[in-house]
């Protein structure tokens, strides 16, 4: 290879790079810019550009709610807080978050008055719930879901509000915060 050649190599590698690379010209909408136009790059499929994309904050709640679907089909035992001796309700409730580091009480009524109230209509992913009587707690879902260890003889399971009769028993919804 002849030497000029040879020293062109780096420089040709550098631009390739940077053709590469988006440009560092800034737009109004902070994408790309055509650098002919001057105008924003338009994406035909409506799909965020790759350097745009942003990764959605997952709270403790819904990271509970996950690790408590964990537990789905363990048998009911009263008193149990874990997979191996099975759950009862406040038991895979404090399983959850305890996985996470956060200590909750294995106790509904504990529960009741631990935390944040928050409204019905306000709750999300990770939320306790609980129901008349104040003897019986869930983990809500999302989309009108919970996951719960109902009594004796059953197992956790996952039930919708609207069509089982715990809608209408839901007395209160907490939210775990860390303390």
């Amino acid at each position: 290879m002849p030497l000029r050649l040879h020293r062109l190599l780096p420089v040709l590698a550098v631009v390739m790079l940077a053709m590469a690379l988006p440009p560092a010209t800034a737009s109004t909408s902070g994408g790309r810019v055509d650098m002919v136009s001057k105008q924003p790059l338009s994406y035909a499929d409506g799909h965020q550009p790759p350097w745009k994309t942003t990764r959605r904050h997952v709270s403790v709640g819904e990271r509970a709610a996950k690790i408590a679907l964990e537990a789905v089909g363990i048998p009911y035992r009263w008193g149990g807080s874990s997979p191996e001796t099975g759950f009862d309700c406040s038991g895979l409730v404090r399983w959850a978050y305890g996985r996470l580091g956060i200590e909750v009480p294995h106790s509904s009524y504990a529960l009741w008055s631990s935390g944040m109230p928050v409204e019905r209509d306000r709750m999300k992913p990770g939320d306790v719930l609980v129901f008349s009587g104040i003897g019986h707690v869930g983990l809500y879902l999302g989309g009108a879901r919970m996951v719960h260890a109902p009594y004796s003889g059953s197992h956790v399971q996952v039930v919708g509000l609207a069509s089982s009769n715990y809608a209408q028993r839901l007395v209160g919804v907490r939210r775990v915060t860390r303390v």
